[in-house]
């Protein structure tokens, strides 16, 4: 069977444009017409048109765009020709609005109510307005009544008050879980708070803080130990520190980037030369650029010799924003604090069938990057060609779907010698972005962050960090970031590191449309790229 891509050997993009027409046979059996209400002129108005009495012949309906993810494991992508013209016409739709200030303070003192009202307030509102207040009285208010705060006598925050559970555990005296977790989380929340809620180091519990970053006065961040992962293994955290607030990507710098970057580059490195057998030096608290370039090297060197690890890929992530339903549902990530999490995944794990003591074998363990490495198997079985080759040249010779030769048809956003920010043709995400690396200065293909120099590291850190900007500028609040690697013991392969970046939007959350993987959307991919490029130049970041 051909593999299912839009990817081409003749270096164009293919898809499927389904032009409907069809008869539809009237089965109703019963007739329940009668009025919805009245137009403003007063004459009534029926539903009559919902009940014809014959049957249906559609005519020229939507044409719907079909377009196969370039990554088969990803699914299709869906777009309705009348959403993505109305779009092209005004790229202004291709945005979210501005949060809206809400104070319920400033309301009651208008209405002169007490605001002990807040306090009386059912657990939904006070979780909605949570998430939703830009008030730092009302925030405030809403922290003091979801655990027990202690206070100077300047009445400024400096701690929180701590019980012990019937465990024995240490733990904060929280009243309200749910609204203290969507008030800390809330960027309006004064600093002062947010520092002795969830920022200071052991707030969030005993998690051990392993590495750290930090340049005089620029950035600061902290590398956490999470010990029990939903990872074997356990993953590693790098959050923004308590006196380097970032809870938007507004306040984000370059250099917190590359502090964040850092720690995930450090940590794997380390953790690879340690089952390599390399010797590191313990003394070392923490690698420059030039002695993490050094220490890439050494482990490059050792697995040209054979040595295999028995880690062999990176897992990398980022969800961006935060947010808490008044239904107690959490929609996006534990914290709105900037952060990243990674981990290393194993070559292989013991396989069991009903005995959990006695093992019956081995299976690869799973890396998302894996699928991508099936994709370029099956692709050049099925068309003698290289996968990614062709992708870079469709993407290069890219024309739009629509015919109109007056609109870009650009897919990249910024590109260099080491990695492109592009749109990719099939969204998963209505606003997603990727990111592709290259080559390194030695001219060969990145596939992970092993065969990442200097320069592809540094310029993967601006690619992430001019997405992140791109996707904030336009509004989105909430965005999920992944790596897919290559597998670190397959040197040679064609394989290119890729990241996807994406956001979630308010009237996209998700359902059996995306569970099948059929992901819908209301514009062109060229118009997005056209937007996005748009806001990188109004902020600055591109010429």
């Amino acid at each position: 069977m051909a593999i299912r891509t839009c990817v081409t050997p003749k270096k164009q993009f293919i898809y499927g444009i389904h032009k409907p027409s069809y008869n539809v046979e009237n089965l109703r059996s019963k007739t329940e017409t009668g009025n919805l209400g009245s137009f403003d002129s007063g004459e009534p108005y029926s539903n009559k048109t919902n009940f014809p009495d014959n049957n249906l012949q559609v005519d020229g309906a939507d044409w719907i765009f079909e377009i196969p993810n370039p990554l088969s494991f990803r699914g299709s992508t869906f777009i309705d020709k009348e959403w993505a013209d109305n779009s092209a016409s005004n790229l202004n739709r291709i945005s979210l609005p501005q949060k809206e200030e809400v104070s319920l303070r400033q309301l009651l003192q208008e209405e002169q109510i007490s605001e002990n009202l807040i306090g009386k307030l059912p657990s939904p509102l006070l979780l909605s307005l949570a998430t939703t207040s830009t008030d730092p009285a009302d925030l405030i208010q809403l922290a003091e009544l979801s655990c027990r705060v202690e206070k100077n006598e300047d009445g400024l925050p400096t701690g929180l008050v701590y019980t012990k559970n019937p465990q024995g555990r240490t733990c904060a005296i929280i009243t309200n879980q749910p609204l203290f977790e969507a008030v800390a989380n809330n960027p309006y929340l004064p600093d002062s708070y947010k520092t002795v809620m969830v920022l200071r180091p052991g707030a969030q519990g005993g998690s051990e803080i392993v590495g750290d970053y930090s340049k005089a006065n620029q950035t600061h961040v902290f590398e956490y130990l999470r010990r029990n992962s939903y990872i074997a293994g356990g993953h590693y955290a790098a959050n923004m520190a308590d006196d380097a607030i970032r809870y938007s990507i507004a306040h984000l710098s370059e250099q917190d980037m590359t502090g964040l970057r850092h720690l995930y580059y450090q940590r794997s490195f380390v953790r690879l030369a340690s089952h390599l057998g390399l010797e590191i030096d313990h003394k070392q608290k923490g690698y420059s650029t030039t002695s993490l370039e050094k220490l890439r090297r050494k482990i490059l060197q050792a697995l040209t010799e054979g040595v295999t690890p028995e880690i062999t890929a990176t897992l990398w992530g980022w969800n961006f924003g935060f947010d808490y339903a008044p239904t107690n549902y959490r929609l996006h990530a534990s914290h709105q604090q900037i952060h990243q999490q990674y981990a290393m995944l194993p070559r292989k794990v013991e396989t069991f069938s009903g005995d959990p003591l006695n093992p019956v074998g081995t299976m690869p363990s799973f890396g998302c990057g894996d699928m991508v490495a099936e994709v370029i198997q099956n692709y050049q079985t099925t068309n003698a060609s290289d996968f990614f080759a062709d992708y870079l040249d469709c993407i290069k010779n890219n024309v739009r779907m629509d015919g109109r030769n007056d609109l870009e048809a650009n897919l990249v956003l910024w590109e260099n010698k080491h990695a492109m920010l592009f749109v990719p043709k099939a969204q998963t995400s209505q606003w997603e972005l990727q990111l592709m690396a290259l080559e390194n200065e030695e001219e060969k293909t990145v596939g992970n962050i092993l065969e990442a120099d200097t320069s592809v590291r540094e310029s993967l850190n601006r690619g992430i960090f001019l997405a992140q900007n791109a996707l904030a500028g336009l509004g989105a609040r909430m965005v999920t970031s992944i790596e897919y690697p290559k597998r670190l013991t397959c040197a040679g392969d064609k394989q290119h590191l890729l990241y996807s970046f994406l956001p979630r939007l308010p009237e996209s959350p998700g359902a059996f449309s995306e569970a099948q993987l059929r992901y819908i959307n209301g514009h062109y991919p060229e118009d997005f790229a056209a937007v996005c490029r748009l806001q990188l130049k109004a902020a600055k970041l591109l010429d």
